[in-house]
């Protein structure tokens, strides 16, 4: 490595300074932490990965690209270092000049060498970090691969470790295609031509001068942070899970850590944020250092369900600890103990009411919306399926137990069995009636007297004498001190009443215990803290109820009738196949209008579509009335759950398709398609390099993409976008980007549907994109041959496939497996640019 009063002298010499608008190189003097990557579109695109050492960026040229994926090891070309001041630089380069060309500020952020390790390491060719950035985030590894002989450049390998930020293909430079500074594309920076800055000769004062300049040119072109002045969402009663006896099992489950803490709502809009118990109290003050955090995430208007804990010395969450954080009040929690937030649902979003959403994806808007949130803010993570294990694993490690929601269910703001709880250990809340007396020197109590409401009596339950220390014990009989009456709240046997001190029934408490006697007595009992969340006249006794059945409500008849014929699939079959995968195909399927293949004796016979309401679908199917072109109205179908897809396929039906709008927003559509139609005969490889040329014009535009096999002989190349704008904006752009193609390249494509004009060509089917059209929705069964299914993939995984039906109703388990794999896949917050 070379001396640092040389670092960049091989960058100076490089650049004439005169038509490059890049910082002249000056070593800095003070030390920092920074990282920066810049997207260059030099004479071939790659990533420039700059790590701030020694007062310069020292630097390496990634060719594809950072991937998540620990099993892709990226080359990293090592370059000269280049001045700090270069990290804020994003324009073109003049041609001609070194590295001339659009250079993007695609991620930015701080970086640190893992516990134990140097930025000393570089030297000897490797380097182990961590990565604070926008995009690039957890655990990183350079390693500096061997020499050949006469080699003069120096070749690294960039890798990701596997850590809870890895992931799999090409998603970081996929869907990360504008500026972290300027919101910009490639394409708009290249055809930016206001902000030139020669720096010929700029030293000094000049230099920062020109520097400011080019800063202050980049910050009018920089989108505006809105101002978030949007009213905060109400409070709402959140959804409460029923106590059972066991996990229910099936894929139609997920399941979540239960956390020991105090169920909270935030509701948020930018810098106001304000956090409500499960009753409605405010709470904001109590949770000063969380609402701070929140704050500062600047969050569009949105009411998230979640679970605000402290955790206890072994790392689990503990209530315990949490009442103790909490004694300074006005949110001055324990330093050692600091509160913790885990977000697990989102009931609204900028305006738009999400709980009618399933489950599924009111968790992946919520995970999209707080994707950048860092300690003391964490999404909950959950399993789909495989229930028990998660139970047992937490039972042994000393937690609560587990939470279990239907993943195809609405929020519902009540108690449901859509819902479920289930528990390590017997904890409930309690109504303290009094206190029996102690004997001992200085103990201010022996015992708290239990008990709780059944019907429109307080019912005793007994006594806990153990789980308190001593300053637990002086604050509660100071609480109870001003509640003392002279008459008992509840009915208590005299051999138990004798020597107690009565309080009024206001204060509740949480107490673990082994059981209930044959009398309804508590034992076994620990103090575990008071719940000031929850009001004394609503603690009832919780009583397991059986765990819900696995299957949904829906029968399905006459299934050995073989609607496969060439492959021997069955009606059985397929209505299994659509309960394992109805979690993964609901967030694109629920509360959006339908259209159905049906297809009553199979495939082979006769098959209509059907998207009004006949009256046959039965009352899990539901009813929209959407305006018609002449004037009229219809009833549209739309289904809200597993039910709702199990009645269609009791009815016969194989395929689903869908509006490209939600049935609660009818006119704003959500997502754009793009179906590649080959005319016959034509090769699939040529299909998949159409669809990977649509992809990088809609990314040169600044569009993320994605891609789906349609379990036919096409692609689709699917946009999501931000509802927003209407169907006349929608089809427009549809239709100008699909006719730009087809006369920029006409012996590939047409953009019109004539079977004439499609000879050897690829249409590219704009048309899903008008109101009322629907396309094939992800992981749709189709009525061909095999039954195969439309199956959404990466980018990176679009080469290697043979055709675009390579999975069928039979491999449901490795279509669950993969999707653990396709994190985010369908979901991206944009807008449809102006081409």
């Amino acid at each position: 490595m070379m001396a640092a009063k040389d670092a960049l002298s091989t960058y100076n010499a490089k650049r004439d300074f005169a038509r490059t608008r890049e910082p002249r190189g000056k070593i800095a003097k003070t030390g920092g932490n920074s990282f920066v990557v810049q997207k260059h579109a030099a004479t071939r695109l790659h990533w420039d990965f700059r790590l701030e050492m020694d007062g310069v960026l020292k630097s390496w040229a990634v060719t594809r690209g950072p991937s998540i994926d620990p099993a892709d090891k990226r080359l990293a070309v090592r370059t000269e270092d280049h001045p700090l001041d270069y990290g804020t630089f994003e324009g073109s380069i003049p041609k001609g000049e070194y590295g001339g060309d659009t250079v993007m500020l695609w991620d930015r952020g701080t970086w640190e060498p893992i516990a134990g390790k140097s930025a000393d390491d570089i030297k000897d060719g490797h380097l182990h970090f961590i990565l604070h950035g926008e995009r690039m985030k957890g655990e990183w590894l350079l390693v500096r691969m061997k020499g050949r002989p006469k080699e003069k450049r120096e070749n690294w390998l960039l890798r990701k470790i596997d850590d809870e930020e890895a992931g799999s293909g090409d998603t970081l430079v996929e869907r990360g295609l504008r500026s972290v500074l300027t919101d910009r594309s490639m394409a708009q920076i290249e055809a930016d031509k206001g902000g030139e800055q020669s720096l010929e000769g700029a030293k000094g004062k000049a230099f920062s001068a020109k520097m400011q300049a080019a800063g202050n040119h980049n910050a009018k072109i920089a989108p505006r942070r809105k101002a978030r002045s949007a009213a905060l969402p109400r409070f709402v009663k959140p959804q409460l899970a029923t106590l059972v006896d066991a996990v229910p099992t099936g894929n139609d489950w997920l399941h979540e850590i239960k956390y020991d803490g105090y169920r909270a709502l935030v509701t948020a809009s930018g810098e106001k944020v304000r956090l409500y118990t499960r009753n409605g109290l405010d709470w904001t003050d109590k949770f000063g250092s969380l609402v701070a955090s929140i704050a500062a995430l600047d969050l569009p208007p949105c009411l998230i369900d979640c679970e605000v804990v402290a955790l206890g010395d072994d790392g689990n969450p503990d209530f315990s600890t949490l009442q103790n954080a909490l004694k300074r009040g006005h949110g001055e929690e324990d330093a050692d103990h600091p509160l913790h937030l885990f977000a697990f649902d989102l009931l609204s979003l900028d305006g738009q009411d999400l709980k009618s959403l399933t489950t599924i994806e009111r968790k992946e808007r919520l995970e999209a919306l707080l994707g950048d949130a860092e300690s003391p803010i964490h999404m909950s993570d959950h399993v789909l399926g495989a229930g028990e294990t998660l139970f047992r694993t937490l039972c042994d490690a000393g937690q609560e137990g587990i939470i279990s929601k239907r993943a195809d269910a609405p929020y519902r703001n009540a108690r449901t069995r859509n819902w479920v709880k289930v528990k390590c250990t017997r904890r409930q809340e309690f109504v303290i009636i009094g206190w029996s007396r102690s004997k001992a020197k200085g103990r201010p109590f022996a015992s708290l007297l239990l008990a709780q409401h059944e019907a429109k009596a307080l019912i005793y339950k007994g006594k806990v004498g153990t789980g308190f220390d001593s300053a637990t014990m002086d604050n509660l009989a100071e609480m109870m001190r001003p509640l003392a009456t002279d008459k008992a709240p509840a009915d208590v046997p005299r051999i138990e009443a004798r020597g107690a001190a009565w309080i009024k029934p206001k204060l509740v408490a949480e107490v673990a215990f082994a059981e209930f006697t044959g009398d309804g007595r508590v034992r076994h009992g620990s103090f575990l803290g008071l719940r000031a969340d929850k009001p004394a006249k609503t603690v009832k006794p919780e009583k397991p109820a059986p765990a819900p059945f696995p299957d949904g409500s829906i029968k399905i008849s006459n299934r050995e009738r073989v609607i496969f014929p060439d492959s021997g699939q069955t009606k059985g079959d397929l209505a299994d196949y659509y309960a394992l995968v109805a979690p993964l195909m609901l967030p694109f399927a629920a509360n959006r209008p339908i259209s159905l293949v049906r297809c009553p004796q199979g495939r082979a016979k006769q098959c209509f579509f059907q998207r009004h309401d006949s009256g046959a679908l039965g009352d899990a199917v539901r009813r929209i009335l959407i305006r018609e072109k002449n004037g009229g109205s219809e009833d549209y179908i739309y289904v809200e759950d597993a039910d709702g897809l199990f009645a269609c396929v009791q009815m016969g039906t194989i395929e689903f398709h869908g509006w490209a709008s939600r049935a609660d927003a009818v006119e704003k559509p959500d997502r754009m398609i793009f179906d590649l139609d080959p005319d016959e005969g034509l090769d699939f490889d040529i299909v998949k390099q159409a669809a990977a040329d649509i992809r990088d014009h809609l990314t040169d535009i600044g569009v993320v993409s994605l891609a789906m096999l349609s379990g036919g002989k096409g692609v689709h190349v699917v946009v999501p976008l931000t509802p927003g704008h209407d169907w006349d904006m929608h089809k427009d752009f549809a239709s100008r980007f699909a006719q730009a193609l087809s006369a920029a390249e006409p012996e590939r494509f047409t953009a019109t549907m004539s079977k004439a004009k499609r000879k050897d060509r690829i249409f590219i089917d704009w048309l899903r994109n008008q109101r009322g059209s629907t396309a094939i929705l992800p992981y749709s069964a189709r009525a061909r041959p095999g039954a195969p299914v439309a199956v959404p993939i990466e980018w990176s995984e679009l080469a290697a496939m043979k055709n675009a039906h390579p999975f069928s109703i039979d491999d449901v388990e490795a279509l669950l497996k993969r999707a653990t794999k396709l994190k985010g896949w369908g979901f991206a917050a944009q807008s449809l640019p102006e081409i």
